[in-house]
């Protein structure tokens, strides 16, 4: 059974615009999906094919701390897409009820994807997958739930705010969403459990799945739609004109910011009161979500000065490629380290032999990624970009 370290790589691929062009403004969200994928490919890889002994030891423990990114980062990036396809349709001059059609549209159009893969999961696991993972919550699902909401939350801001503060009420609606969601977490799992609802519908809110209790291991609206609005706000912010002609400034210093937005929630979760009657910070805690959000802040501002004045300006990078075809790299990786084709055999292995197992299926990524980006357009390519935002060149 797949952990929770399973993720669904960005389906929205953007590339960020700024007003001085170069490489930096093209790949370092790019280079921020392919980091989550290798995270993504550790995570998954060491959890595959680690054997009992080696998974008791640290180098697992903190392999798999490694894979608490990737989910974060892919909705972070996914929020970020969503405010820059928001505000081109904006600054068309569409009415607000004309972009919340498209994008929640969008969103519904990721969501049944998300189903279908669910679909295609239990197929090639026909016989030894139970038939609760055609309903299981991951995060493809998650992702088109969280674009239907960020389209409702735009239209209201776009609908009732307009004039010069318009962009400031979307970040502001953006930004009270993402800790809105995150304060009624620890709720919603615990003491406030709609346990009414039918488990599937149940688990969208908690992830209680078919168990009778909240899963850590799938990822429902509650926490994890939060990160997409957080990701929401911040695309905003970075489209704003004042920030666009101070990128090369502003961009570094949001990893103060996310420094500042660490300590604090460290210091929140010093405290000696709780609010909550159950307190779970792994997996529920707003302060744990702070934190990440913070995190997100600084791998953001990392990205943009390593695509900038970095290594990323030298040419290839391979974390771009990957970016930049995060989502067939997910499809195929998944049943070489999980599925029936995996390449080595699962739970049996040493640490030695499954850091090789992961070179291989990084290297293996590289080149199918690096095939899927310059290979003519045909029916992959169609599919691929039928999920992605018809935004044409950065706006």
């Amino acid at each position: 059974m797949r952990t929770a370290a399973v993720y669904f790589p960005g389906v929205l691929r953007n590339r960020m615009a700024a007003p001085d062009s170069g490489k930096s403004r093209l790949g370092y969200i790019d280079w921020m999906r392919g980091l989550a994928c290798v995270l993504m490919f550790q995570t998954h890889c060491f959890d595959s094919w680690l054997s009992p002994q080696a998974r008791q030891s640290k180098f697992f423990m903190y392999s798999q701390l490694g894979g608490t990114f990737p989910a974060p980062l892919f909705l972070f990036l996914a929020g970020i897409s969503f405010a820059l396809v928001t505000e081109k349709l904006w600054q068309k001059g569409l009415a607000p009820a004309q972009i919340a059609r498209f994008t929640i549209r969008r969103g519904a159009e990721i969501f049944a994807f998300g189903l279908l893969f669910r679909v295609q999961e239990f197929v090639i696991a026909w016989g030894w997958s139970p038939r609760s993972d055609l309903l299981r919550v991951d995060v493809l699902n998650t992702i088109g739930v969280s674009m239907m909401l960020m389209g409702l939350v735009s239209w209201l801001a776009l609908a009732l705010q307009r004039g010069p503060h318009t962009r400031l009420a979307l970040v502001l609606i953006a930004a009270g969403t993402a800790l809105l969601i995150s304060l009624l977490t620890p709720l919603l799992w615990t003491t406030w459990r709609p346990h009414w609802l039918p488990w599937p519908i149940e688990s969208y809110i908690n992830g209680v799945h078919n168990t009778g209790s909240p899963q850590s291991w799938l990822f429902p609206v509650f926490p994890w739609t939060a990160f997409a609005f957080a990701g929401l706000a911040t695309g905003f912010i970075l489209r704003s004109p004042w920030v666009r002609q101070r990128e090369s400034g502003v961009l570094p210093s949001l990893g103060i910011i996310g420094i500042v937005i660490v300590e604090f929630a460290r210091w929140l979760d010093a405290q000696p009161r709780r609010f909550y009657a159950v307190y779970d910070f792994w997996h529920t805690s707003p302060n744990f979500f702070l934190i990440r959000v913070g995190m997100l802040l600084m791998i953001l501002s990392a990205s943009y000065v390593w695509c900038r004045w970095g290594a990323g300006q030298w040419g290839f990078s391979p974390l771009v490629q990957l970016g930049q075809a995060s989502l067939l790299v997910y499809w195929v990786h998944i049943e070489f380290v999980y599925g029936r084709l995996s390449i080595l055999r699962k739970h049996s292995v040493g640490i030695r032999t499954a850091s090789l197992g992961l070179l291989v299926i990084f290297l293996a990524m590289l080149l199918l990624a690096f095939l899927r980006t310059r290979m003519k357009r045909g029916p992959v390519a169609e599919v691929l970009a039928w999920l992605r935002p018809r935004t044409a060149s950065a706006p």
